[in-house]
């Protein structure tokens, strides 16, 4: 290198960690601290780490922060981390912690301390169940380098309170194997349609979390050299570090009352089960090859505030069952759901149950049946939102009429039903519905309810087949999967032979 090519490329340099600085807002009055920036890999190497590490650096001259940025997997020890607030996960790609260092950085994660992922940390540790926890979805394919629209969706945490509520940028998008919204606070999300590529519909790029008294950042930003002189990306680093280093609080919980898909190959660990590939498939692969005592754990997956769970399924074997359980595979069982032969390996069908709540982890879903290859699971997507409404409390009817029963909450279903006999229940949302939970009874024929939108002959959202319990006293529940639809009008339509089919003491609409 000549010596003016040199000293052009160390004022280029100059000018980017001048604009790095003069970006970022000033955090002189935190208290002194101290970050580690990893940047070890064994896959891919971004050209931008060296980028990444020196806008940190300069970011911690401007506000208060020292920096050691390190290859060396040596660092891992419970005594040097102690000395740091937060470690940043610099594009680190492969498996780069022995087992010793990774319970080391582990035990400093639980115990209070911060870890900020960029770009590529995603792509990193894929054997490491807690890693998966920690940095909140691995990752899955990525298009071309192309601009995109970003969505933020909270601008009142640190690191995004500078941006608008969109964002044009150019980068590489990441897609995940699963959807970090069911376990993480997101705070940036991508606008598929903006550009080519994106495989998630709902594609969080952004989020953050708490993990016992730890806390954890991650970012899809940063594959770009030029994102390190981006103010508005340098920026956004810096109130990641200030929020995992503790030196300014935020709101990273997790929102309850949303639904969350995870795709069923999206697994941290299994045993037996293997990732298949077809075309109809979301994502055009699934958890395949399942036979009977085979199991796949989820690890960021909350089971927190759960009230049930739809799984797209594929069969042209026997079946047979799936337990959700917490913890281990013979942990706490949540629920169980039957799984048909669909007709096809590539012939799917929603099945439907509902789950209990639990504040264990992870997630296992272990596989039951009998004869060779039972099913494949696509993917399945869990409610936590649900909407109670009494059989009896109507908006209209044709037919039938509130009876008297102690057992019935409230002490009345809604009962004398006959065949086609309706009810309507106006002010329902139906917009993101997942399924519906029955409480019923019958000392009569039984028959069907559908559930349809806007009128008695609408759109079938799904139907539900009613035993006779053993008596108009007895109440059993079931539950069934649901279209969605933007009615707010729920029609419940009822099926038979002679006489009283069933009486209906609730409902409950699960999203």
């Amino acid at each position: 290198m000549t010596i003016r090519s040199w000293l052009a490329a160390a004022t280029a340099s100059l000018i980017g960690l001048s604009s790095v600085l003069s970006a970022a807002p000033a955090c002189a009055a935190d208290a002194p601290y101290k970050v580690l920036v990893f940047s070890k890999t064994a896959g891919f190497r971004h050209s931008s780490i060296p980028n990444g590490i020196a806008a940190i650096q300069a970011l911690g001259s401007a506000n208060n922060f020292t920096v050691t940025a390190t290859e060396d997997a040596g660092v891992f020890t419970s005594a040097n981390l102690a000395q740091y607030q937060t470690v940043v996960f610099m594009s680190t790609t492969g498996d780069v912690l022995n087992d010793a260092q990774q319970s080391a950085f582990e035990a400093y994660i639980r115990g209070g301390g911060g870890y900020v992922g960029v770009h590529a940390a995603a792509d990193t540790e894929y054997g490491w169940p807690f890693y998966g926890t920690l940095v909140g979805a691995w990752f899955s394919s990525h298009p071309a380098i192309q601009q995109a629209s970003v969505t933020v969706e909270d601008r009142a945490h640190p690191a995004t309170a500078h941006l608008g509520a969109t964002w044009t940028r150019t980068d590489e998008w990441y897609n995940y194997q699963s959807n970090p919204r069911a376990s993480a606070h997101v705070l940036a999300s991508l606008n598929e349609s903006s550009y080519s590529g994106g495989t998630m519909g709902d594609h969080p790029i952004t989020w953050c979390k708490t993990i016992d008294a730890g806390r954890s950042f991650y970012t899809g930003f940063g594959h770009t050299e030029e994102s390190y002189t981006d103010p508005s990306f340098t920026a956004l680093l810096l109130g990641a570090i200030r929020y995992t280093a503790k030196r300014v609080d935020a709101d990273c919980s997790v929102p309850t009352g949303s639904s969350s898909v995870v795709q069923g190959e999206s697994y941290a660990s299994t045993g037996g089960v293997q990732i298949a590939s077809h075309g109809p498939a979301v994502g055009g692969r699934t958890a395949g090859f399942i036979d009977n005592g085979d199991w796949a754990s989820y690890p960021n997956v909350s089971l927190s505030n759960v009230r049930g769970v739809t799984v797209r399924v594929a069969s042209a074997g026997a079946g047979g069952t799936i337990e959700f359980r917490a913890g281990s595979v013979t942990g706490t069982l949540l629920g169980t759901v039957a799984v048909p032969n669909t007709g096809g390996w590539e012939t799917y069908r929603d099945v439907f149950t509902v789950l209990a709540s639990s504040s264990a982890a992870p997630l296992f879903l272990v596989f039951r049946g009998s004869g060779g290859s039972l099913f494949d699971v696509d993917q399945f997507t869990i409610a936590r939102t649900a909407v109670t409404r009494q059989g009896e409390g109507w908006t209209s009817t044709s037919g039938m009429q509130a009876a008297g029963h102690a057992g019935a909450t409230g002490g009345q279903t809604a009962g004398y039903i006959d065949n086609n006999d309706w009810a309507s229940y106006s002010g329902v949302s139906l917009s993101g519905v997942l399924g519906a939970r029955v409480r019923y009874s019958s000392g009569g024929a039984g028959g069907t309810i559908e559930f349809r939108a806007s009128s008695p002959t609408g759109a079938l959202l799904g139907t539900l087949t009613v035993a006779n319990t053993g008596g108009w006293d007895t109440f059993r529940e079931a539950a069934i999967p649901l279209t969605a639809s933007s009615s707010t009008v729920l029609y419940l339509v009822c099926h038979g032979g002679a006489g009283s089919l069933f009486d209906i003491d609730e409902f409950s609409l699960l999203s």
